[in-house]
Order: C-alpha cells, then structure tokens, then sequence
C-alpha cells in the first residue's frame, strides 16, 4: 500500500508516466491545479505547501523503488515548481503563459544554484532543483509586473 502511494504520488497521479516530455505535461497539471484554486489565496498557499512537503516525503522512497538516480517519472516537483512560479501572481493568462515558459527554461538550464542542490541526496535533490526554478520564476514576473506597473503611472 505504501508502495502504491508513494509512486501514484511522485508520479503526480501518473502524469509521470506520460510519453515524451513528462515534466511538461507535470507542470500542465500543475497550472491546472492553480486554475483551480487560485481565487482562494489560504488554499492556494496550503495546497502548493501541501504537494511540495509531499514531494519532499515521496522523491527518495519513489526513487530507490525505481532503481534509479532523479528519473523521469517523478514529476511532483515540476508540480510543485509551477505552483511556486505562480504564487502570489494575479490571475492572467498571460501571467500563466510565461510562468510556464520561463519555469520550464529554467528547470532546463538549472542556474545557480538549481545544478549543484540537484546533486543533494534522494528528495532533496530531486525538489531542490525545481523549487529554485519556481522562485527564480516567480521573483521574475513579480518584477516584471511592477516595472510595467511602475511606467504605466
């Protein structure tokens, strides 16, 4: 049973299981879950804190269960990436529209320091990463919305 848990869960409810690019189709789910609570400020902080914990406690079990350093199936951290790049953002397409770009770019690139917290032990390391990506994210578009802000007044 735990067993089962722990893979339906890092799996992100078998998203990771989907062919070709699964840490996209992760962070698609993920823009799905914020379309649906964003309205609910409380929610939205519990829920992304609530996944993010959970792929903390899922990453390093599901990985040993997999044989296999950081795979491809694990994708609660894409989830809980994107979640990050959008909090606290107003509700825009637009908005989700470069979220999704500029996190899916910097979980690609890893900058510093998103490569070396990826070599951290078991889920650490496979959050690590992604959690960066999403701050990284998310300080960019809050930026970027008050310097549009700021010369629109």
């Amino acid at each position: 049973m735990i067993k089962f848990l722990v893979r339906i869960l890092s799996t992100f409810f078998y998203v990771g299981y989907l062919p070709l690019i699964p840490g996209t189709f992760a962070s698609l789910a993920g823009i799905l879950v914020y379309m649906l609570i964003q309205g609910y400020a409380l929610n939205y902080v519990l829920v992304t804190l609530l996944i993010t914990i959970t792929g903390f406690l899922v990453s390093g079990p599901a990985e040993k269960a997999m044989q296999r350093k950081d795979p491809p199936y694990i994708v609660i951290d894409e989830v809980s990436g994107i979640l990050l790049s959008l909090l606290f953002l107003p509700y825009d397409i637009r908005i989700i529209i470069l979220a999704f770009i500029l996190f899916r770019l910097l979980d690609t690139l890893k900058p510093y320091p998103a490569g070396s917290l990826e070599k951290l032990k078991a889920g650490a390391g496979i959050m690590a990463d992604d959690l960066v990506a999403g701050i990284y994210t998310n300080i960019i578009l809050q930026v970027s919305l008050r310097v549009i802000s700021f010369k629109a007044s």
